[in-house]
């Protein structure tokens, strides 16, 4: 039986693939490799990130497509290209037997002693840990989880750790993010999950806005009317006359150097005696999270500068 040869013509990187390819800056001949077209005489790159029209999945069996993974993340300390060790089962989905068992507990003891390769990286993935816990009871977007994990990866390079909790510094990126986007979190809302004192997050807060130059976003009494409002059930007739009170003091610049809230809760409070509902200073005060004191203060601003 004659055999058949077969030959294999090995392709070049740098081998031009249009030969008529002309250089439009001088008119000299342009060889196409891989990943860019370069003119051989000036060295002009013409194009270059060529477009891969292959498959996007691999084939390992007959019927199973698989893709590269997850994307990466700033969530985890290694962006999410870790690996971990199962249990009781290997990557096929096969159930282990009974030797391979121990095998497999020993490995993932040594993998789990071995992945921290510093304590800076021990301090992170314990502080990013803490960052999604508070983003997942704040409810915030996926987006903002991970402009705080951004941000507390950015504390611990410029070593603003230093002489400061983990957890307090961890919530103060979280509040810092909510900022930055506009979103309406009050200081003590984010310290009381975080479980650290509202002084502590409020330091943090202010040496990451400090060191970092943090674009905050200003926020106004007038913003946190209908949260406020929700709150305590307000009907719509308050809510709107709280939002007038709280536009006309910003106007007047009554409400610079005041905290919003409870500059808000006071608006609140005001409309409702206007309207007959008798708010309590302690009701309007607990959902702006500040005292009554601060809710009297700024009801007798109110009465003596906006009518």
């Amino acid at each position: 039986m004659a055999t058949i040869p077969i030959y294999v013509r090995c392709f070049d990187e740098d081998e031009p693939s249009d030969t008529n390819a002309v250089c439009p800056e001088c008119g000299g001949q342009a060889r196409t490799n891989a990943v860019e077209t370069v003119c051989e005489d000036c060295g002009l790159v013409i194009d270059e990130q060529r477009i891969d029209h292959g498959p996007e999945w691999r084939v390992y069996d007959d019927d199973e497509r698989e893709r590269t993974g997850a994307p990466l993340t700033a969530a985890r300390h290694d962006r999410g290209l870790s690996t971990e060790i199962g249990h009781g089962a290997d990557a096929n989905g096969n159930a282990l037997s009974g030797r391979k068992r121990p095998q497999v507990a020993r490995m993932r003891r040594k993998q789990t002693r071995g992945r921290f390769q510093s304590k800076a990286e021990r301090n992170l993935v314990h502080g990013l840990g803490e960052v999604r816990r508070l983003a997942s009871a704040l409810e915030l977007s996926d987006s903002v989880r991970d402009q705080a994990c951004q941000l507390f990866r950015s504390a611990q390079s410029e070593d603003l750790l230093r002489g400061r909790s983990i957890e307090a510094i961890a919530a103060a990126s979280v509040y810092g993010a909510c900022r930055c986007n506009g979103l309406l979190r009050l200081l003590g809302e984010v310290s009381e999950i975080a479980r650290v004192t509202e002084s502590r997050v409020t330091n943090g807060y202010k040496t990451l806005n400090e060191e970092l130059g943090l674009p905050a976003k200003p926020v106004s009494p007038s913003m946190f009317v209908p949260r406020l409002a929700s709150a305590l059930d307000c009907p719509d007739g308050i809510r709107q006359r709280a939002r007038t009170l709280a536009e006309r003091a910003e106007e007047r610049g009554v409400t610079t150097g005041v905290n919003p809230a409870g500059f808000a809760a006071a608006c609140l409070y005001k409309a409702g005696r206007e309207e007959g509902r008798w708010l309590t200073q302690s009701d309007v005060a607990e959902s702006g999270n500040v005292t009554p004191t601060t809710v009297r203060t700024h009801h007798e601003t109110l009465e003596e500068q906006v009518a």
